[in-house]
């Protein structure tokens, strides 16, 4: 991804999630992979940051309150269909997998069902990355 000498980073992330132990996780490790991380802690603020910045990848969470991330994902997949998308789910209830589904189906490039395992998720960060 980058070459940690470097300080510039080549990928510029935004994370959008309402649960503040995920949101820095992501952020910590995302960084931590030479990434340029934008955070926010709903979909309106992520989307507001997502029309002032150039993001190479977008990372959110399916329920969030103020805007959803299936709605995310259909916006910014209708709008700027290179930007790459991955959508996550912690939903307990019945359905999680039809969200994550519907998430694929509006064009996310990747899915995970939370909890999920940090290095399958960094390493679909890095593929997705390096497809651009």
């Amino acid at each position: 991804m980058m070459d940690k000498k470097t300080a510039t980073p080549h990928y510029s992330v935004l994370v959008m999630d309402d649960d503040e132990s995920i949101l820095d996780l992501l952020i910590f490790t995302l960084e931590d992979e030479g990434c340029e991380v934008f955070s926010a802690k709903n979909g309106i603020e992520g989307m507001a940051l997502f029309k002032q910045q150039s993001i190479d990848l977008v990372v959110t969470d399916i329920i969030m309150p103020g805007r959803e991330g299936i709605e995310i994902v259909r916006e910014i997949k209708q709008f700027h269909p290179e930007t790459k998308l991955i959508a996550m789910s912690g939903f307990d209830g019945i359905g999680q997998n039809d969200y994550l589904e519907y998430a694929s189906v509006f064009g996310a490039d990747q899915t995970f069902r939370k909890p999920f395992d940090i290095h399958e998720f960094m390493a679909s960060v890095r593929e997705l990355l390096e497809k651009k």
